[in-house]
């Protein structure tokens, strides 16, 4: 009888893995003489970082993407960016389907995971639906997006740069091609509602995820239908933007960036200001401009995120709420921690919590370190590097290509572990064991 092999691999560590040989993959392709422009060398630790950063749709990076990179060198980019901004198993759930004609138990867990999904059944008909709807949204969205670049660069280059910036921004990458002719990011358009507008509804849309614009579409718009998850991601994301779009009204007033603008054009960079940090890494405003206050709120925007099982990182919105109305029941001596006509368990509390304060220490130890080997580094910039790369946004103040290789590697773990999950990522790495019926004594503490 043949025996059985004890070592299988979990859906945590498949997810992890599946990153991973991406990740390698993909620098091995960016090592590759011709992947660079002529004259420009690239060492393999910043073509991993690269690789890093797009298939964790992050957008550090080490060097001037439209300057550096051949065409090879920006479509492997951006092939790693659709690839990472889709998720690993979206692909993988494909392949199956194509070749089994079915998608299996195993597969469905890992999809689920990956993708978000609170259910198995209709794995399927989700798959289908991310594909078209990505299709959908990144070709609208390089359309708009041609109606200005075709006329500032050419049929060629417009085009290019339009489908480029589309996808870079609906998978929350950030990753821009602006360098080629000298530019920063999208600074040069601060005040062209033709492409932060486009480029705002992109990253907000890839931001929810796509279970929730899914049930947007099974539920035909109605909000009374919506599932609970739909109703406080929309209402968390729209209150964190209106919120953010007026301090940062208040906060960058007087930035010396804005010099000349009027009203409409510091509300539409103000608007840029609040959607981007949350996650894509595209900028208007030079995050070394921004004033202190401004400072301190992007990193907060950073730290939070999108929803989860979208293209965005950070601690995801859905976190947020749970911890504040935790927080509030508890502050109401209330047992229950009610949402609307629903309650939601305490043991998702727990992993809200959990996963706060795992992101929250690892910033801190991330930049500690940082500081400790970069001795010219301010804190605040090692902060902002550091949730930026965890949370998987890619604004940086203009530092990441002057860092050490140990900051770089420290840079690289965190985004990989901000793409991968915290909670999947401690799921993957830790050992599964059979819960003891034994339970032990109950004690207490003094907390607060």
């Amino acid at each position: 009888m043949k025996k059985k092999s004890k070592f299988k691999i979990s859906v945590w560590q498949y997810l992890a893995l599946g990153y991973v040989a991406v990740i390698i993959a993909g620098s091995v392709l960016l090592i590759l003489p011709f992947a660079t422009v002529q004259g420009e060398s690239t060492s393999y630790l910043d073509a991993l970082f690269t690789a890093i950063s797009a298939t964790c749709v992050t957008g550090l990076s080490p060097y001037n993407v439209g300057a550096h990179w051949s065409l090879f060198g920006q479509i492997t980019i951006l092939l790693l960016i659709q690839l990472g901004g889709l998720g690993f198993m979206t692909f993988v759930s494909t392949v199956f389907m194509l070749l089994r004609g079915r998608v299996g138990m195993y597969e469905r867990k890992a999809f689920m995971a990956s993708a978000g999904s609170g259910q198995y059944s209709g794995l399927g008909k989700l798959i289908k639906r991310i594909f078209l709807g990505t299709l959908i949204f990144e070709l609208a969205g390089a359309i708009l997006l041609a109606i200005r670049f075709v006329g500032d660069y050419g049929w060629a280059d417009g085009i290019y740069f339009s489908v480029f910036h589309s996808v870079s921004a609906f998978c929350n990458a950030g990753f821009d091609l602006m360098g080629k002719y000298g530019g920063q990011s999208l600074s040069g358009y601060v005040c062209d509602p033709l492409v932060v507008l486009p480029l705002s509804a992109l990253i907000i849309v890839g931001g929810l995820g796509f279970c929730v614009w899914g049930d947007i579409a099974d539920c035909k718009c109605n909000p009374k239908k919506f599932q609970l998850n739909t109703k406080i991601v929309l209402l968390v994301s729209s209150v964190l933007i209106a919120i953010s779009t007026a301090l940062y009204m208040v906060f960058e007033w007087n930035n010396r960036f804005y010099s000349g603008f009027n009203f409409g054009e510091k509300l539409l960079a103000s608007f840029f200001n609040s959607v981007a940090p949350r996650t894509a890494g595209f900028f208007t405003t030079p995050p070394d401009t921004l004033s202190e206050s401004g400072h301190v709120l992007t990193i907060m925007l950073m730290f939070v995120g999108g929803s989860s099982g979208s293209t965005a990182g950070g601690i995801k919105v859905g976190t947020l709420a749970v911890i504040l109305m935790g927080m509030l029941a508890v502050f109401r001596g209330r047992r229950d921690i009610n949402i609307g006509k629903k309650r939601i368990e305490h043991t998702l509390l727990s992993q809200a919590l959990a996963i706060f304060a795992a992101c929250l220490m690892i910033v801190m130890v991330a930049a500690l370190t940082m500081c400790a080997i970069e001795p010219d580094l301010p804190a605040k910039d090692a902060i902002f590097e550091c949730v930026s790369a965890l949370s998987t946004t890619g604004l940086s103040v203009d530092l990441t290509g002057d860092l050490s290789a140990w900051s770089k590697i420290i840079l690289m773990l965190l985004m990989y572990a901000g793409r991968v999950g915290i909670l999947t990522l401690a799921l993957a790495l830790g050992e599964k064991r059979t819960a003891s019926e034994v339970r032990k004594p109950v004690d207490t503490m003094m907390i607060g």
